[in-house]
């Protein structure tokens, strides 16, 4: 019998197997899971809120599904958390906000956490977020900070930073995220997991994000196996979302387990280590994302320095994301106004400013940016580059000491360009720094190229962190 405390540090498809050879229950998982919530929580601050009784009870119907050999879906009693910015029937989606009231019926699913239910997932907790998740950090003026698990001094990234909390920490294998402009990303690379930001509509959100198009639902996990596990269930169809893709004709897992033996063997491999010059990247991150590509040849790849066709386009996605922060506050009282973030504030007021016409030109810019990238990736199957350009700084703060007073995109410019394409590009971990802060690697493919991601982030073992 393996010992509640080794269950935590199984993935899920582990859990699967265990459940599947009668070795331990979903129940005994779901204990494990939640007693290891219990021990970092006050330490990271990872949950907003954890429903034990609801979670136990579901655990305890899938564990009898599994004796009666008859499990149900693809998650059959596996914990998985979910980032408080989806809606989950039973309780209150807080968006890290002090604006948002608890009461109400909260009746409703998100459609991703709707796939987890039919699947037989066990729902163990909210994860924190900032408010509204607006910003690359997780803090937030409700629930507070949340802390990296490599060192609880230091930022866990945002704006899914308890999620990829969560899944470090083993507080659950896996976890629901959502990246309107790095925030699966961000957050998985300075905690050291898994996060993939698929291509725009292959998961289905309800209700609509302020930030419109530019924001994604995908999987956080500890290896490539587990996320493409993940995505396999919540890229199921929805009728709440008209701009959802239809339903993937195969399975990603099964994809994967295809290619295991050629890995990335053949695959066209574009490695830009700074955008051209335009980033500047720290040593140890620089050294180690290097190190990851040259494995990356070694398995196979065709890898050649290459770097995509575009300037730095932070103004085009600064309008459109403080555009959505201004429709975002604009439908708030005045009173609820004066309880938000005061950075929240100012994008909001920033976004008012715009004309139409400043949103028509940022349209039409991004839409350049994906034509660009789509030329690129005639030539290449992957686009790589660092995650970030720097590992976890101080927590509690937008951007590190050093680069005040930029906004939280001042050091995220390998993320939000693919938010504005609507690439699929995930990261994945492939080193420590000298303070033993985790690095990432991130993995770009064209436009519905998301099985070519999770190939390639399978040649990584995943998150580190037992």
């Amino acid at each position: 019998m393996t010992e509640p405390s080794e269950l935590t540090d199984l993935t899920a498809r582990q859990l699967l197997a265990g459940y599947r050879a009668g070795s331990f229950s979903p129940t005994e998982a779901t204990r494990a899971v939640l007693a290891r919530i219990d021990e970092v929580q006050p330490r990271l601050n990872a949950f907003v809120r954890v429903d034990t009784e609801a979670a136990l009870a579901q655990a305890d119907a899938a564990t009898r599904r599994w004796h009666a050999g008859e499990p149900m879906g693809l998650l059959d009693g596996v914990p998985v958390s979910v980032k408080d910015t989806l809606l989950q029937a039973g309780g209150p989606t807080l968006r890290g906000s002090n604006a948002v009231s608890e009461r109400g019926s909260w009746t409703e699913d998100s459609p991703a956490v709707a796939r987890l239910r039919e699947h037989g997932a066990v729902l163990v907790g909210k994860t924190t977020t900032p408010e509204f998740g607006w910003k690359g950090v997780t803090d937030s003026p409700r629930t507070g900070v949340t802390r990296n698990p490599y060192d609880p001094a230091r930022t866990a990234g945002g704006s899914s930073g308890g999620s990829a909390v969560a899944v470090a920490t083993g507080a659950a294998p896996l976890s629901l995220g959502t990246d309107g402009g790095g925030s699966i990303r961000i957050p998985a690379s300075f905690c050291g997991v898994v996060g993939l930001k698929p291509t725009y509509g292959r998961v289905p959100l309800h209700p609509a994000s302020s930030f419109g198009t530019l924001s994604h639902v995908g999987p956080m996990a500890r290896d490539a196996a587990d996320a493409a596990l993940l995505l396999d269930v919540i890229s199921g169809a929805d009728h709440r979302d008209p701009t959802a893709l239809e339903p993937p004709a195969h399975s990603y897992t099964a994809a994967l387990a295809e290619d295991a033996a050629a890995g990335v063997k053949g695959l066209r491999i574009g490695y830009s280590s700074s955008l051209g010059g335009q980033v500047a990247v720290r040593p140890a991150v620089a050294a180690a994302v290097r190190a990851a590509v040259t494995r990356l040849a070694a398995l196979g790849a065709y890898v050649e320095e290459a770097d995509p066709d575009f300037a730095d386009p932070v103004d085009v996605f600064h309008t459109l994301w403080d555009a959505g922060a201004a429709r975002m506050v604009h439908q708030l009282s005045p009173g609820q106004r004066q309880l938000l973030d005061p950075g929240l504030r100012v994008i909001a007021a920033r976004g008012a400013r715009l004309l139409a016409l400043d949103l028509l030109a940022a349209h039409d810019a991004r839409l350049e940016i994906g034509r660009r990238m789509a030329r690129f990736h005639r030539r290449y199957d992957l686009l790589v580059t660092p995650t970030l350009p720097l590992t976890a700084f101080e927590a509690g703060r937008e951007s590190p000491a050093s680069a005040a007073p930029n906004r939280w995109t001042g050091w995220t410019p390998f993320t939000y360009p693919f938010n504005l394409t609507q690439q699929p590009a995930a990261t994945v971990p492939v080193g420590f720094d000298a303070d033993g802060l985790p690095i990432g690697l991130q993995l770009i493919a064209a436009r519905h190229g998301d099985a070519v991601v999770l190939r390639a982030a399978a040649a990584f073992p995943g998150s580190p962190m037992g």
